[in-house]
C-alpha cells in the first residue's frame, strides 16, 4: 500500500502501527486500508489537529457517541459528520434511532463503553450493537481523519469505508 499524503503527517498502513490504535480498534480493523500517524495528544481535538497539521477541516470527520431513551430503555449510537459540520441529533439522528430523548453520552460514560480515550473515539471498534450512522457528505468526501482509539494519534481511511461498517447506516444528518 502507498501511503496517501494529506497535510504534514506522515501516514503508516494501520496494521504496521499497532501501537498507534486503541485496543478495540486493533481488533475491529480487519482489512479496512486505513492509514496512522502519531500526534501530538493535547492537539488531538479537531479544530487543534487541523491547523497544527495542515489538514483541511472538510477532510476531517468527527465521531460523536449518543445515548437515546424511549420508555425506560436506553441505546447507544455513533454519529460520524464532517468537522465543517453539525449533526441534527434531535432531528435527523432521533428519529431514526427512534427514540424520544437524545443527548450526546457523558464523557466517562462514552469512555467506559467504548474501551477508548476520550478525543480519540472512533466508529471503528465500538459495541457490537451499537448503529453507526454515517453523514452522506462523509461517504463523499474521499480520505478523512478520524480518531484512532487513542488522543496520540489520528486514522486517515475513505469515508465510504465506513459505511462499509457492520452496523453502519449512511444518512443526510448534517444540519443545512
Amino acid at each position: 500500500m502507498t501511503a496517501p499524503v494529506l497535510g504534514k503527517p506522515e501516514w503508516k498502513p494501520a496494521a504496521d502501527v499497532p501501537e498507534l490504535l486503541a485496543a478495540p480498534v486493533r481488533d475491529a480493523l480487519g482489512d479496512l486500508a486505513a492509514y496512522a500517524t502519531p500526534i501530538d495528544a493535547e492537539l488531538a481535538d479537531t479544530a487543534a489537529f487541523c491547523a497544527e497539521y495542515d489538514v483541511p477541516m472538510a477532510a476531517s470527520a468527527n465521531c460523536v457517541i449518543v445515548l437515546g431513551k424511549r420508555a425506560g430503555e436506553e441505546s447507544y449510537a455513533a454519529v460520524m459528520v464532517l468537522a465543517t459540520d453539525r449533526a441534527d441529533v434531535n432531528g435527523v439522528i432521533r428519529k431514526h434511532l427512534g427514540v424520544r430523548k437524545i443527548s450526546f453520552t457523558a464523557q466517562d460514560d462514552a469512555v467506559g463503553r467504548t474501551g477508548m480515550e476520550y478525543g480519540g473515539i472512533t466508529p471503528i471498534g465500538l459495541p457490537a450493537d451499537w448503529p453507526v450512522l454515517v453523514d452522506e457528505a462523509v461517504v463523499a468526501a474521499g480520505p478523512v481523519v478520524i480518531g484512532s482509539g487513542i488522543r496520540g494519534s489520528k486514522l486517515l481511511i475513505d469515508g465510504a469505508d465506513l459505511a462499509k461498517l457492520p452496523t453502519a447506516t449512511v444518512l443526510d444528518l448534517a444540519q443545512h
